[in-house]
């Protein structure tokens, strides 16, 4: 999925999606369930990742403004 894409959907937090898995109206039965769980978790961790990538990158840009104003 692209980042569009994924900016695009609403954001619901992991314990509250998870909740909608294991809750939900349709049974999946256990190897349906955990892959389920394990994409959900995958797609927050890689989410994660590129925030911490986006912040890293955001602070570098600043420190190197700073640099080039001083």
């Amino acid at each position: 999925m692209t980042q569009q894409a994924e900016a695009s959907r609403p954001h619901i937090p992991l314990q509250d999606r998870l909740r909608q898995l294991l809750e939900g109206p349709v049974a999946l039965d256990k190897r349906a369930l955990l892959g389920t769980l394990y994409a959900e978790v995958s797609r927050y961790e890689s989410l994660a990742y590129a925030a911490g990538w986006n912040d890293a990158l955001a602070t570098t840009r600043r420190a190197s403004r700073r640099d080039d104003d001083a």
